[in-house]
């Protein structure tokens, strides 16, 4: 019954997605056969008003419509550019996570029920919301403090919204199975995948603890880092539906104008953006990945504030590693080198030729070093970077993807600072700096500590993974003489499971085929 419900809701979505031009909107030229014939259709079924806005227009008025599922769902199709094209991913980036603020009241209850405290013993006040999002909202109030009342800022869980993502999930799933059974292209971009990822970062993020935690371990990575901090976390007031912040006071980076008023030295804070996004990168494997303008502050001083960490990514030393040495690649042009790290890596399977992958990335470094520095962009080389490694059955690598977009919002937010930022004179300190302690003679002392350490660890484990081995070795020739065998309870739940699934996914389709017909048949 579940599956009819999400085929149900996502004929729902496709509806409004049809009715608001988005589909429409879509290349469609380039289509043939039935794809191009729904697409003629739905630019017939499409409202007249709204084929006269813009592409990102029609997509931020559909996902409005359908709800903070699909605000969340468009968000993180934006960090993921590899499996919805860049065109796509710059309109789903532009989505504005505003929503309607919910109640006073029903705030209140989800701190009290969160904390198991009256409000009035938490806060001193308690304002009125001054920001709503897909997932929460935040309301200003203020707590005791030795020296006086401390403005804080509350983030509170929106109601009902885990719920409402669940179910808007088993559709988001249902598409997924349905991409990947008919579209046999899209099979390499794993959409059940990828969807399974979504729910994953969804769940974390609607867990406001874990956003305390993020903001806790970057402000530790942070405290010596001149020019950037993030708030300080309440943990008295914080819990799995509310979390307690220092309130932030300053400038927002989106507005340049002001900015400029207070006078800061905007290419300074470009330059510092820059840097401390590099350092988070490189030297902590640890960065904010949703640093658009809006969740960035300047204080008086310059310091910038990054707030909102409800997404972060990770890269682990090979990751870091990886993007270090092909960036001081394509500084000296050593193309094979840059290519000999994919491999050594293991992104790029074995079967293909060094040299050959050598001259795909000259294709990208060559026409880069004909410019002036300052009109070169690092992201769009790695955008570039990506596609060429497609073509070597290179497989997606989330975290870079993550890294990429991010990279791209950041010198994206610089560029609007200063236009004439030069994005690699200012990031080679830092780069600098990592490649020298990371890759010289200090990283391979690095190195062969942690294989020293590794090799012990090992050690201490032989006793048990000989004992394992001896019980895997013996399991396999028990298996091979008497072959695979399940109990008949366990054989005739597998069969009414699979059975259970394929009859769903059957009723799923044909009510699907059945729309499609319907609306055909009204155009008609």
């Amino acid at each position: 019954m579940s599956s009819v419900i999400a085929a149900f809701r996502l004929m729902r979505a496709g509806w409004v997605l049809v009715r608001e031009g988005v589909v429409a909107a879509m290349p469609g030229d380039e289509l043939s056969g039935a794809p191009k014939l729904g697409w003629r259709v739905a630019r017939l079924l499409a409202r007249r008003r709204a084929l006269r806005r813009g592409r990102s227009d029609r997509l931020a008025r559909a996902v409005s419509r359908l709800g903070p599922s699909y605000v969340k769902l468009g968000q993180f199709l934006a960090t993921r550019p590899d499996v919805v094209g860049n065109d796509i991913a710059v309109d789903l980036a532009m989505l504005q996570d505003k929503m309607q603020t919910f109640p006073k009241a029903a705030a209140v209850d989800a701190i009290e029920g969160s904390l198991g405290r009256p409000v009035g013993a938490l806060y001193v006040s308690l304002g009125d919301a001054v920001a709503a999002a897909s997932i929460a909202q935040v309301h200003p109030a203020e707590v005791e403090h030795p020296d006086g009342p401390k403005k804080v800022a509350v983030k509170v869980i929106r109601p009902g919204v885990r719920r409402r993502f669940q179910n808007d999930l088993e559709s988001f799933f249902l598409a997924a199975r349905l991409q990947e059974r008919f579209i046999p292209s899209a099979r390499r971009l794993r959409p059940v995948e990828v969807t399974e990822t979504l729910a994953q970062t969804t769940k974390i993020e609607m867990d406001l603890r874990l956003e305390g935690a993020a903001l806790s371990e970057l402000g530790e990575n942070t405290a010596d880092d001149p020019g950037f901090r993030v708030p300080a976390v309440d943990w008295e007031r914080t819990g799995r539906d509310v979390l307690t912040l220092e309130w932030v006071d300053g400038v927002k980076m989106n507005d340049v104008g002001g900015l400029a008023a207070a006078g800061h030295d905007l290419k300074a804070i470009a330059a510092n953006l820059i840097q401390s996004f590099l350092r988070h990168t490189l030297r902590d494997g640890f960065f904010h990945a949703d640093m658009h303008p809006g969740n960035l502050f300047v204080e008086a001083d310059g310091t910038i504030v990054a707030v909102d960490l409800g997404i972060a990514g990770r890269l682990g030393k090979k990751e870091r590693r990886f993007l270090a040495e092909i960036l001081y690649g394509f500084i000296t042009r050593d193309y094979l080198r840059v290519a000999e790290v994919h491999f050594e890596a293991g992104y790029v399977p074995r079967k293909h030729d060094v040299a050959a992958f050598a001259q795909a990335i000259r294709a990208i470094g060559e026409p880069i070093h004909g410019q002036p520095a300052e009109t070169i962009s690092m992201a769009r080389l790695l955008t570039l970077l990506f596609e060429v490694t497609e073509l070597f059955d290179m497989q997606t690598r989330p975290e870079l993807v993550l890294l990429q977009k991010t990279m791209v919002v950041v010198e994206g937010v610089a560029r609007t600072l200063d236009p004439a930022f030069n994005m690699w004179k200012t990031a080679e300190p830092v780069v600098g700096d990592w490649i020298r302690d990371n890759l010289g003679p200090k990283g391979l002392l690095v190195d062969a500590r942690d294989g020293l350490s590794a090799l012990l660890s090992l050690a201490r484990q032989a006793p048990e993974l000989a004992i394992r081995a001896e019980h895997i070795s013996r399991e396999l020739e028990l298996m091979t003489e008497r072959g695979l065998r399940f109990e008949e309870e366990t054989a005739r739940s597998i069969g009414k499971a699979e059975a259970r699934a394929a009859r769903w996914g059957r009723v799923a389709l044909w009510l699907i085929a059945l729309t499609l017909v319907w609306i055909a048949w009204k155009v008609a």
